[in-house]
């Protein structure tokens, strides 16, 4: 199936916007309807293609026409539109969360904006997503920021240039902060890598506490590597941190997690391959090139760790299994035959109903504080991972 053609870079925003309105308000003029229409970011929208590495939109589409049920919409759409693009303008930047409060304090100001007023902040994201996807830009290109950060980073073999907003340009090397991680902002595309050693590995830990452990433990001074804690599901600032350190650097990356389906399905995929969410995004937010470290079934096996059964009476695990089973049926990632090592580790959690945590790896000799160390490596050297 054809996919949608998908945004181009070095677009310019203001132009394309006004053109936008300017269609609406010919359209009213001429006494039609106008319409809106976004990429429908969601799985039943999503391809994977291993060549490219990550899930990409179909050519489905989401429409708003203007009628009695959907002028809010459309005005709230051209509302906050407005606000970004005065940020452009300006160079301000915001959160999601401080649009909510700005578009509140518009209708505080000016009553002739009552019928626009959020209740809640969900109510404002949606409008900012839909005119992201509609436009086909980066919430960053809107220059509106998640307050999140790019994983926490050690090495000793590692140096990051910020080029700034006002073009100056600062550098850090990693090697000098001590016990201090590194954690970029959600810009990638202003940071520039320099190895100062040839890095062999980068580890992307899902525990930062675990990762932490690792480093204060020596990983990072006894190897030339980079560690990084990921903090659970990814974010987009860890997952473009992720994309950076792989293209610029081009040093095998390893993700080392929990064996779980929430794992596989909601942390690892996300991180190689994207969300349904940000189809847009998933170019520059996405590491197609992470391997699944572990743990591994075999893992469990060799090193006899305890696991925890996964009980399908109990609501919770129940959900989390259905959704392991819906994932292998419809979600392209998995269905599609060069994942078929992780799918198998999927069904394997399915079939075992079992799940087994990254920190397990700390009981096969807990008096020797390097083991979990010594075992990351060990598979490294030997190719056990997927």
């Amino acid at each position: 199936m054809a996919l949608m053609k998908v945004r181009e870079s070095n677009r310019n925003i203001p132009k394309d916007a006004k053109e936008l309105c300017d269609r609406m308000l010919r359209d009213l003029e001429k006494g039609k309807k106008p319409l809106l229409e976004a990429i429908k970011c969601s799985l039943d929208n999503s391809f994977y293609n291993p060549k490219v590495g990550y899930l990409t939109p179909g050519k489905k589409t989401v429409k708003t026409e203007l009628n009695v049920s959907s002028v809010q919409k459309l005005a709230r759409t051209v509302f906050m539109l407005e606000i970004l693009l005065n940020n452009i303008k300006t160079g301000a930047v915001n959160t999601k969360r401080e649009l909510y409060y700005m578009a509140k304090g518009l209708v505080k100001s000016d009553r002739g904006f009552k019928a626009l007023d959020f209740e809640e902040q969900t109510e404002s994201d949606a409008v900012v997503e839909f005119i992201c996807d509609m436009m086909q830009v980066y919430r960053e290109e809107m220059n509106c920021f998640a307050n999140d950060r790019g994983g926490q980073t050690y090495s000793q073999c590692l140096s990051v240039t910020e080029t700034l907003l006002d073009g100056s340009k600062t550098s850090v090397d990693l090697a000098n902060l001590g016990t201090a991680p590194f954690q970029p902002k959600n810009r990638p595309q202003s940071l520039k890598l320099k190895a100062t050693k040839k890095i062999k590995f980068c580890l992307v830990v899902e525990s930062e506490g675990t990762a932490n452990t690792l480093v204060a433990n020596g990983m990072t001074r006894r190897n030339n590597c980079i560690v990084m804690g990921a903090g659970g599901v990814p974010s987009n600032a860890v997952r473009a941190w992720c994309k950076t350190i792989s293209d610029q650097l081009s040093v095998p990356i390893f993700f080392f997690g929990d064996l779980d389906a929430y794992t596989l399905q909601n942390i690892y995929r996300t991180l190689k391959a994207g969300s349904a969410a940000s189809l847009i995004r998933n170019s520059d937010f996405s590491a197609p090139e992470v391997r699944f470290l572990g743990i591994l079934p075999e893992d469990v096996r060799k090193y006899d760790l305890h696991c925890y059964s996964v009980n399908d009476k109990n609501a919770s695990e129940a959900r989390s299994l259905k959704k392991a089973k819906d994932a292998l049926e419809n979600d392209p990632f998995f269905r599609d035959k060069k994942n078929k090592d992780v799918s198998a580790i999927l069904k394997w959690l399915i079939k075992e109903k079992i799940r087994c945590e990254q920190q397990a790896l700390f009981s096969v000799d807990p008096k020797d504080p390097h083991k979990t160390e010594k075992i990351i490596l060990d598979k490294i050297k030997t190719g056990s991972y997927v």
